[in-house]
């Protein structure tokens, strides 16, 4: 099963009313995406040994599942069903991994679909899975028949982070276009929606619970606001001199996390006060390239250095 076992367990810092932890995952892993799992563990994607790796952050324990000759694993979520759902560049494949058993199920794109760069997956509301392809696609599985679609984006290259508002509507950004897409679940049409800023670099894209959609602009360092129910943006610059937005997650108190490669930092905005907290990551150059979490708790892969790190809200 490619077992692997770290016992170190990082210091927790505190930062007033959070505190910033690290763990270790083997070394050469690359851990790119996080995903937060039902039993209390994290599941991340080790993009260079090409494994599936499961943390337990009690104990600093990491597992690793092998994926299959050539994977490059970017992006894992977990699905309705409790398991990992995982985009797989290397196989060009959608990835599932029972989590009891560790069987794969591998769902390749077509073969006229080569070399897709696949990015990240959501769900949505009917239970079907929708990805992203770097190289200018977006698709959509439908796990139970295994039946899949795939669709060539608006304007070629760039669609990148995806993800699913509680009014049940899929968005996607594409960093090479700069813009955000709403994607149509009937005719999977994609209607193309610009920020204020051109060429900003839309990377991420993250729901609150107004299903209003926040974006990291890459480019720019900003993040910004889509009110759907308005048609509305609004963009604020995040703190420092060369602010580099990654990654976006809106937590269970619509507070919204970004991460900064320019100040190597978590950043909290507030959208009531519209004021940022800058939290400073204890390892330099992490990179972290994507944020997920679960109440009271933010998660991140720390791609630089080979380690998640989690920030927890503090009880007072």
């Amino acid at each position: 099963m490619g077992l692997a076992l770290t016992s170190c367990v990082g210091r927790a810092y505190s930062l007033g009313t959070y505190a910033i932890q690290e763990y270790d995952v083997p070394s050469a892993a690359g851990p790119h995406d996080v995903a937060p799992a039902p039993d209390g563990s994290v599941w991340y994607t080790a993009q260079r040994s090409g494994e599936l790796g499961n943390l337990d952050p009690i104990t600093g324990r990491t597992h690793h599942i092998p994926l299959g000759t050539g994977s490059a694993p970017h992006g894992v979520i977990v699905g309705p069903d409790g398991a990992p759902w995982i985009t797989d560049g290397g196989l060009n494949a959608i990835v599932r991994v029972d989590p009891a058993t560790e069987e794969l199920q591998i769902f390749p794109l077509p073969p006229e679909r080569r070399n897709a760069n696949l990015n990240t997956a959501t769900f949505d509301s009917r239970g079907n899975l929708w990805f992203t392809g770097q190289n200018g696609v977006y698709g959509r599985l439908d796990p139970s028949s295994g039946a899949m679609d795939v669709f060539d984006a608006p304007q070629g290259a760039g669609p990148y982070g995806i993800s699913t508002a509680p009014s049940g509507e899929v968005y996607y950004a594409s960093l090479a276009h700069s813009y955000v897409g709403r994607i149509d679940l009937d005719t999977a049409e994609v209607t193309v929606l610009d920020p204020p800023t051109p060429g900003q670099g839309a990377r991420r894209v993250w729901p609150d619970s107004q299903s209003r959609i926040w974006v990291s602009e890459w480019n720019a360092g900003q993040v910004a606001l889509y009110d759907p129910a308005t048609g509305d943006w609004r963009e604020w610059r995040l703190p420092g001199s060369r602010p580099q937005a990654y990654a976006v997650f809106v937590d269970d108190n619509d507070l919204v996390w970004l991460s900064d490669w320019g100040s190597n930092s978590l950043t909290l905005f507030d959208p009531t006060s519209e004021e940022f907290q800058v939290f400073v990551l204890p390892s330099s150059s992490a990179g972290v390239r994507q944020l997920l979490g679960r109440p009271g708790e933010l998660w991140g892969a720390e791609s630089g250095v080979d380690k998640l790190v989690v920030v927890r809200a503090q009880s007072n």
